[in-house]
């Protein structure tokens, strides 16, 4: 499945880093940030946080939400927030199904190695549930300068 701006993103429930139930639709009313990444502590996964986290105020201030999203579990999502003092939730899509529903969840290669894996890919989405942007190249160091204006 392939999304595109103007589509409605799909809505989804999970569970945070803290075991709660989290849905997408949660969120109605506020715009989110909705950033998919390969693994917990990381170097680019944990660059990607630590610039969300960085400019957590600025985001906050134009009106966003932020929501990571990895196949990692609850405890790994514990770790990796209270390691680099993440302020925001970290959803645990530990059965794929949020990935697979925004198409993220790909054949990935490397090292001559083919296999599945999450795609670094961030859905920016309005307060009526519809993606606004997709940015599919992530500057893992400067990411918030890409949702930023």
């Amino acid at each position: 499945m392939s999304l595109n701006i103007g589509d409605t993103a799909p809505d989804f429930t999970s569970t945070d880093q803290n075991g709660q139930p989290i849905k997408l639709s949660d969120y109605r009313g506020k715009k989110v940030v909705l950033y998919f990444y390969p693994k917990d502590n990381t170097p680019g996964c944990t660059a990607q946080a630590c610039s969300l986290r960085d400019n957590y105020a600025d985001l906050r201030s134009a009106g966003y939400e932020v929501l990571g999203v990895s196949v990692d579990d609850q405890k790994s999502h514990q770790k990796f927030i209270s390691k680099y003092e993440l302020p925001f939730t970290l959803v645990a899509d530990t059965d794929m199904q949020v990935a697979e529903a925004y198409g993220v969840w790909k054949e990935k290669s490397m090292y001559g190695r083919t296999y599945m894996g999450t795609v670094r890919t961030t859905f920016l989405i309005d307060e009526n549930g519809i993606i606004m942007d997709i940015i599919s190249k992530i500057d893992t160091k400067n990411h918030s300068a890409q949702i930023l204006p």
